[in-house]
């Protein structure tokens, strides 16, 4: 009786394992076959800190090109991230470009594994002998200076998307992390940076801003505009780095695309809500170290400030189902045709939820949209064809 009980016992497991190697095979078909676009990895800063070749496994790295592979990535936007404080000592400009002379350096090692893409048109005729594409997205607007003209430059060098500001009010717009804004809207500076943008063919980018900032870009632009890696503002309440929901319809009402991230800060609400504390923590230490420098005493140690929050505030965990929840949302508010994904693999210090550790895990993300009901066309859209339909649209606008 207990041989029987045991032979029944191994034949439900196998029964129940099958259909789940079946889904999970369905999965990764789909991922190998669609194009996938994810607006936003971090690379290239990982790369100027440690370098390791990204044509060969990297280990300590979410991308590289046979992760790339094994989760059927196809189009992976390079983050060119300059800080706040290269923004005020004068050297965003030199790090933007070593950046880019790096992305370039790795497809000149690499040509059968790599190419530079800097239009949507090429994406089909790029990929043959299955090398991923990296085009290049600037997280901060701040490598511009206040020259107008470095908006064609940084065009003729690759750059497709600008994400107008980071972490601080810049010359162009407010930081959604600035606690007083500057300009409540764009500078008058940066008025003239999108239109340029819009005359050349570089996506606008509402990510990171503050949201009378956000606003003004959308009005102003012509052509739609992207939110590169925007969760929904909806589940983190009163986190303003997140999308709101007028602002991401915003964004949907000219054509462009939500793309969702991974990042447990952005889609975990306890998450956001230690980030948004941190970044007041920082407000507030900058505040005293200005106030302490005019009184010419000693300044606080940032080092020690940022030891002391981090082991207060261990790090928090974070689910697939919490990146499924605010694609769903997207896809009720805004249509299926305007919601995408920016990751932001190797920028979250590994913050991500387990089943979306690296970018081999992209076959995780369809088999959960799958799950949920969507058809394999809706999650081709979801997975890069809206992505790839607004920027085909923000270049046609500036060959008009």
């Amino acid at each position: 009786m207990r041989h029987a009980m045991l032979a029944a016992s191994i034949l439900a497991s196998l029964a129940l394992a099958a259909p789940i190697a079946q889904a999970q095979d369905a999965a990764t078909r789909l991922a190998q076959d669609a194009i996938i676009v994810d607006t936003h990895i971090d690379a290239p800063g990982i790369l100027m800190d440690t370098w390791a070749d990204l044509g060969v496994e990297a280990k300590d790295r979410e991308f590289d090109h046979p992760k790339s592979r094994a989760g059927g990535l196809d189009v992976a936007f390079m983050s060119i991230y300059t800080s706040p404080k290269q923004d005020a000592d004068g050297s965003a400009w030199h790090v933007a470009n070593q950046m880019i002379d790096g992305v370039q350096a790795l497809v000149q090692r690499h040509p059968d594994k790599f190419a530079i893409l800097t239009s949507p048109r090429d994406v089909q005729r790029l990929l043959a002998g299955g090398r991923v594409l990296l085009p290049l997205g600037m997280e901060n607007g701040a490598p511009l200076g206040g020259t107008l003209a470095n908006v064609q430059f940084f065009f003729d060098r690759g750059v497709r998307y600008i994400t107008l500001a980071h972490s601080a009010n810049n010359r162009i717009a407010d930081s959604s992390y600035a606690l007083q804004k500057q300009w409540n809207g764009l500078s008058p500076f940066g008025r003239e940076v999108v239109r340029e943008m819009n005359r050349v063919g570089i996506m606008v980018d509402v990510s990171h801003l503050g949201d009378a900032s956000a606003k003004e870009a959308i009005a102003l632009s012509t052509v739609p505009v992207i939110a590169s890696h925007s969760a929904f503002r909806h589940f983190t309440p009163d986190f303003e780095r997140n999308i709101s929901d007028d602002i991401a319809r915003a964004v949907a009402a000219r054509g462009g695309v939500v793309q969702i991230p991974f990042g447990t800060a952005f889609i975990d609400p306890a998450s956001a809500a230690d980030t948004q504390a941190h970044f007041r923590a920082i407000n507030d230490f900058n505040k005293r170290n200005a106030e302490l420098k005019a009184a010419g005493k000693p300044e606080q140690d940032r080092a020690a400030i940022d030891k002391a929050w981090d082991d207060a505030h261990p790090p928090r965990a974070s689910t697939l189902a919490q990146v499924l929840d605010q694609i769903d949302y997207g896809v009720k508010l805004l249509g299926i045709d305007h919601v995408g994904i920016g990751s932001d693999f190797d920028g979250v210090d590994g913050d991500l939820p387990p089943e979306l550790k690296t970018v081999a895990d992209f076959p995780h993300l369809v088999a959960g949209l799958q799950q949920r009901g969507h058809s394999d066309a809706d999650i081709r859209k979801l997975l890069g064809g809206n992505l790839l339909r607004a920027w085909t649209a923000i270049e046609d606008g500036a060959a008009k």
